[in-house]
């Protein structure tokens, strides 16, 4: 079995907003940050309210149910399994071996290597590496799942494997990539939703994502000015923009933590504030996904909201990008 390719330009999906507060609005002078983070002095609070709904589009067709949009709406993820099984699943993991062991990728800007080693741990722009991957970030299992939780017609914000070989790869502080995006990119709302299909099996021992349920509906600032570059460092251990010791110890007392596991071929989707993390793999077994973050076009980047200047284009592709 191949991976439909299904076009999602025949579906109108534009949704006309009652409440200010679900509407995207342009960065300017006159509009003020509404999630403001990278603050240089503490805040008066914790956290505050989300702004945003969660579930923008349960009027769109799509694959999921509505009991599956109630657990996203109040977890912040949702987890399903074996959504892809068989030849399918073997194809795409012989692809990400293939894409993960091209040597002209090791030294490119979109190819992150493991702080110890030469390994590469993250590789970017995978919708544009890969006609299979391409192809898959269009799937209606995918890109239509996505289409009902943000309430438009997704575009490609960013795409990514993600490898952590067994015994060394390391872990990732908790953050909210929500956060990340908007200092750094200049997503105005909390618009996006992550799709991560796992290739391999992920067990409590592999270092699978960690998850705060519920932590998507409170946006925590951080402290911290954003340094030139960021991205250089923080993609292999971010030390800016991550929540507060006090503030995860409230959310997680409040919430707990949970960790989705499952066989390979699973899907994991994820709200763009959702708080994660995850440890070291101290297994011999590695963990690997394949990740599309999906977002609204009308959300789409404007200038940082609290950086100098934009990240790189494989960051953050823009809506009217090519996928080749």
């Amino acid at each position: 079995m191949t991976v439909s390719n299904l076009s999602l330009n025949n579906v109108t999906a534009h949704k006309q907003y009652s409440e200010l507060a679900d509407i995207p609005s342009s960065q300017s002078a006159n509009v003020q940050d509404a999630y403001p983070s990278r603050l240089t002095n503490p805040p008066e609070t914790l956290w505050q309210p989300r702004h945003d709904a969660v579930i923008k589009g349960r009027h769109l067709s799509g694959p999921l149910s509505e009991a599956q949009l109630d657990e996203f709406e109040r977890k912040g993820f949702l987890f399903i399994p074996n959504l892809i099984t068989g030849n399918e699943l073997d194809e795409l993991r012989e692809e990400m071996q293939s894409l993960m062991s091209t040597d002209e990728y090791r030294n490119k800007d979109f190819s992150i290597t493991e702080p110890e080693s030469n390994e590469i741990r993250s590789l970017f722009a995978v919708h544009k590496l890969s006609e299979r991957l391409g192809a898959l970030a269009h799937d209606e299992r995918v890109a239509g799942a996505a289409r009902q939780i943000i309430g438009d017609d997704p575009y490609v914000h960013q795409s990514r494997i993600n490898y952590k070989p067994g015994f060394a790869g390391k872990g990732f502080n908790w953050h909210s990539d929500f956060e990340t995006w908007h200092a750094e990119d200049g997503m105005p709302g909390m618009h996006a939703v992550s799709a991560s299909l796992i290739l391999t099996d992920n067990h409590e021992f592999n270092g699978p994502l960690m998850l705060i349920p519920g932590s998507h509906m409170k946006f925590v600032p951080c402290l911290g000015e954003t340094p030139e570059d960021n991205h250089k460092s923080s993609l292999k251990a971010q030390e800016v923009g991550v929540p507060s010791a006090e503030a995860l110890t409230q959310l997680v007392a409040e919430h707990g933590i949970e960790a989705p596991k499952g066989k390979a071929g699973g899907l994991l989707l994820f709200d763009c504030n959702t708080l994660h993390a995850s440890n070291a793999n101290l297994s011999p077994d590695p963990r690997s996904n394949v990740f599309f973050v999906f977002n609204r076009p009308d959300n789409r980047c404007r200038e940082p909201y609290a950086a100098a200047k934009h990240r790189p284009d494989f960051l953050a592709h823009a809506p009217d990008e090519s996928d080749r």
